[in-house]
């Protein structure tokens, strides 16, 4: 009897803990104001037990920085009814590590970075911030996704965002997914009638013709000022620009492995 007893405990924790909410982490480079991450917490909010842990003030570009010998602090903010959630005076790197250390004491089952003002498609991703917190989650085992809307303005309509975002977030959590995967989602400054749907695909090969404007200061001082244009090399049908371009929420799987394992292949028997 007792063994029965025993059993029966067992698998009434067990289906507890099938019925627990997904936690999923919520961060961004756009600042924990941002409309960005307020969008998407609003996309997701019902889906898991949500915690925000965002930068302070913009980070944008930051790429994968992470703060060394300066003290980072979080201030517990108000900035989301019923979610706990905390500013960060570091870079969006950072908050994913000390949301995992610091705030959960546990890593979440699903990370979540943007909604980014503008772009990150095809060599944008390189130089993200809110990528850049994506990758590192997935660098501690946690399937991450980043969130991007081709349009930077402050008052952006965000409607077509929050309905792909939450899409991409269901997928994900119906799916058994790798450990270590990262997407990086960018989504057309349309209408949700206008998007097409989701379009899986490859990053394409483009990048910023680039420029310094040269200024003076009023003591007499040079500055720079840098600007640029993006030039897309890539007339492929399968890359994130092209999706964007003809209405598609672009989705490019991407890794954090930077071996180019052709090259290796080649120069291992070149070089041998």
């Amino acid at each position: 009897m007792a063994t029965k007893k025993k059993t029966a405990t067992k698998k009434k924790s067990s289906t507890a803990r099938t019925k627990e909410k997904p936690v999923i982490l919520v961060v961004n480079d756009d600042g924990v104001t941002a409309p960005g991450i307020r969008n998407l917490v609003e996309a997701v909010k019902d889906l898991g037990t949500i915690v925000v842990v965002a930068p302070d003030k913009p980070q944008s570009g930051m790429g994968h920085a992470i703060t060394i010998g300066h003290p980072l602090r979080l201030l517990k903010v108000d900035s989301f009814e019923g979610i706990e959630a905390y500013a960060c005076t570091g870079t969006p790197v950072d908050c994913v590590k000390l949301a995992v250390d610091k705030v959960l004491h546990r890593k979440p089952d699903l990370c979540i970075s943007g909604i980014n003002h503008g772009a990150n498609h095809s060599i944008n991703v390189i130089y993200s911030g809110t990528m850049s917190a994506a990758v590192e989650a997935a660098i501690e085992n946690i399937p991450s996704a980043g969130f991007s809307l081709l349009d930077h303005s402050i008052e952006a309509d965000f409607t077509g965002a929050r309905k792909y975002a939450r899409e991409v977030v269901q997928k994900m959590l119906n799916t058994r997914l790798d450990k270590h995967t990262v997407l990086n989602v960018n989504i057309p400054n349309l209408p949700p009638d206008h998007i097409k749907g989701i379009r899986i695909c490859k990053q394409a090969y483009a990048k910023y013709e680039e420029d310094f404007i040269e200024r003076q200061d009023p003591h007499g001082r040079h500055y720079y000022w840098l600007t640029g244009e993006f030039v897309n090399f890539d007339k492929a049908k399968d890359t994130d620009v092209w999706a964007l371009n003809h209405g598609y929420v672009s989705v490019v799987p991407v890794q954090f492995d930077l071996t180019h394992y052709e090259l290796k292949a080649k120069l291992e028997k070149q070089w041998s």
